[in-house]
């Protein structure tokens, strides 16, 4: 899908430095200092327009929450919803997935969120997937011990291939549905794409998975 191009918005984010972080590497091993409260951090990689990191920056005030998202005219709308929330518990980042390592160190991060990531179908854009081996070395290198990511998608090519790099690389598989939306799971926070496709009626895989401080 082409974005649309919003040449203002990048001037809004820094128009807003209280909810997008400018200079997110000066609080590398520090991100406790950027938040109202010393708390458990979460993070969402590809946070598109926001509906999903704000809905549950709502729901759990007793987490911190940052949505990373690459493309500025997408953030800036996740922007306009931390703006209407006034959320103390939420951060936006406009960095490159790829480099979450400038911004992040072992134990900063206690979970990470991947929602309808680009599948990037061709074999030849394997290492652009968000769960290729790679990404999980990432998130790996961020994450405290035993942290977890949860994944979602409608894609279900990019959801068995997920489910293979993850046992691949060693990570535990908690939880697993092939049908999300009717296997009675509660408390789900949808994302824009989310619910465009269940309103389809197509079917929405999900995971849970952990690392294990022995691989």
């Amino acid at each position: 899908m082409r974005l649309r191009h919003k040449p203002w918005a990048k001037d809004k984010l820094d128009q807003h430095p209280q909810f997008v972080v400018a200079n997110p590497e000066m609080h590398k091993g520090n991100w406790h200092n950027v938040f109202e409260k010393n708390q458990p951090l979460h993070i969402e990689v590809g946070t598109g327009k926001g509906q999903f990191i704000t809905g549950m920056a709502k729901a759990n005030p007793d987490i911190n929450y940052i949505g990373i998202e690459l493309h500025v005219s997408v953030i800036v709308a996740a922007l306009d919803r931390l703006i209407e929330a006034d959320l103390p518990n939420l951060k936006l980042l406009n960095v490159n997935a790829a480099d979450l390592g400038k911004y992040f160190t072992k134990n900063d991060v206690d979970r990470v969120y991947l929602n309808f990531s680009d599948p990037w179908p061709k074999s030849r854009h394997e290492k652009r997937r968000l769960t290729y081996k790679d990404f999980l070395k990432l998130y790996e290198d961020i994450l405290v011990d035993g942290g977890e990511i949860h994944f979602k998608t409608d894609n279900q090519g990019l959801f068995e291939y997920s489910l293979t790099s993850f046992s691949a690389y060693g990570l535990l598989l908690k939880y697993v549905s092939l049908d999300f939306h009717n296997s009675g799971y509660e408390g789900n926070i949808m994302t824009e794409y989310e619910q465009k496709f269940s309103e389809m009626g197509q079917r929405i895989y999900r995971s849970e998975v952990k690392y294990q401080n022995e691989k």
